[in-house]
């Protein structure tokens, strides 16, 4: 793992990207159940909504359900684009305001088996979707190889957690892990399922009082989404709450969420689809 942490630095570090490039953002969690998939769904629309161009890539090995959530049933993933020569086109499935969901499936798991003549055709086929502002990914919950791979690909992260302690501990975990093996050195933070916007704070208070004096980790609060009822409703649906309920509370904080990153953005240059593939091919071999 500590070979894998320095490659990864020693690669970002070497990174010629664009300003003209997507922003990778991994929205991660120490746990499931915190509602991160609901969350990076519907902040991917509201985006899109904003006159952004996003494109979602679910990086939740073997666990994916974004398109359950957007009420898709997708016949392709990532990988049939090398071991089916499929196209771009074919994979990518168009969503709600045209935000884009690019499935990643169990076929994340083949990446090792590639040779260099398979991934160099993969990389050219993604130039083809570089028209993009934002690629969020959603990982799978906990601390292991793929999810610190994923976290280390990007150029922001993005760590859901809810008031529960049990949430908050494992959170801390995963934080702990990306502080160790020096991924990254700051982080944002949602609190999902609060019973109102004073639980928030305080969540966030003490979580981040926690990182901060013995990660030594940078946190910036992105603002809290509360429970709702209108969520579960959405997603027995399988239509995202801010189409099905916009002017529900939680679509509301959705959107103040989206205002902030789009007002607080740093000048990054972004990663971009191909980049990002580049990084994973690398970390994975």
């Amino acid at each position: 793992m500590l070979d894998q942490a320095e490659r990864l630095r020693q690669m970002m570090n070497s990174t010629n990207s664009t300003p003209s490039k997507p922003k990778i953002i991994t929205i991660t969690s120490g746990k499931g159940g915190v509602g991160k998939s609901n969350i990076v769904v519907n902040l991917s629309i509201a985006l899109q909504q904003m006159g952004k161009k996003v494109m979602i890539f679910d990086a939740d090995i073997g666990m994916g359900n974004d398109d359950v959530l957007m009420g898709f049933l997708p016949k392709f993933n990532v990988f049939d684009i090398i071991f089916s020569n499929k196209e771009i086109k074919d994979v990518i499935i168009t969503g709600p305001f045209g935000v884009k969901l690019l499935p990643g499936g169990s076929g994340l798991n083949k990446i090792e088996d590639l040779d260099d003549r398979q991934r160099d055709k993969f990389l050219n086929k993604l130039e083809s979707i570089e028209d993009l502002d934002y690629i969020i990914m959603d990982t799978g919950a906990g601390i292991n190889r793929s999810v610190l791979a994923f976290i280390a690909c990007a150029d922001e992260l993005i760590v859901v957690t809810t008031p529960e302690p049990t949430s908050l501990t494992d959170a801390y975990s995963l934080l702990k892990a990306v502080n160790h093996f020096k991924i990254k050195n700051k982080a944002k933070v949602i609190v999902n399922k609060a019973i109102d916007y004073k639980e928030g704070d305080i969540t966030f208070g003490k979580f981040d009082n926690a990182v901060t004096n013995f990660l030594k980790m940078k946190l910036d609060f992105l603002g809290t989404v509360l429970e709702d009822r209108k969520l579960t409703q959405a997603v027995r649906t399988q239509t995202p709450f801010v189409i099905s309920f916009p002017n529900c509370d939680a679509s509301k904080d959705i959107i103040n969420i989206a205002n902030k990153i789009l007002g607080n953005e740093e000048i990054i240059k972004g990663t971009g689809a191909k980049g990002l593939f580049k990084k994973i091919f690398s970390i994975f071999s």
